[in-house]
């Protein structure tokens, strides 16, 4: 028999690319005591609830929920608006009020934008953080509901 390895081609750049997380993610069970697929239903919704009394996890509503740091907006121009404020009482008092507003505008925007890198940098690690902690959470889930389901008399891969 002589295999087409062209066609395979498109399959193993789907599989490398795209498809291998989506497949690592999901799990296979086989009925081995020759369970109908209504009785296999009806054994995942029990697990399901069991599992989800067991760990407290209920991965409907954990895979749902995004993370929602974020950093705020307008720090620039909240930093230029007081830079310039301070820039032209001070300026004033050197007999110069518009340059030293113009040098506090520019010395608060740049100062803003430092804070709003800063918020940036925390967000994305808060959100890192709840996203680990949701991975680890549906584990938990998992484990609890491939025993119900090896329990039951189901090959869980």
């Amino acid at each position: 028999m002589k295999i087409n390895r062209i066609a395979f081609i498109p399959v193993a750049i789907l599989i490398a690319g795209t498809a291998l997380p989506v497949l690592a993610q999901q799990t296979v069970v086989y009925p081995s005591k020759g369970q109908s697929a209504q009785q296999q239903s009806s054994d995942e919704g029990a697990c399901y609830a069991w599992a989800k009394q067991r760990t407290g996890i209920d991965p409907a509503v954990v895979a749902n929920a995004a993370p929602q740091a974020q950093a705020q907006n307008g720090q620039r121009v909240r930093g230029a608006a007081e830079g310039a404020a301070v820039g032209a009482a001070a300026g004033a008092i050197g007999g110069n009020a518009g340059h030293g507003a113009a040098i506090g505008a520019v010395a608060g925007t740049v100062a803003g934008g430092v804070a709003h890198r800063r918020q940036e940098r925390a967000a994305e690690a808060q959100n890192a953080q709840t996203e680990a902690a949701q991975q680890q959470a549906l584990a938990s889930y998992h484990q609890a509901w491939n025993a119900c389901m090896q329990g039951r008399g189901y090959s869980v891969r």
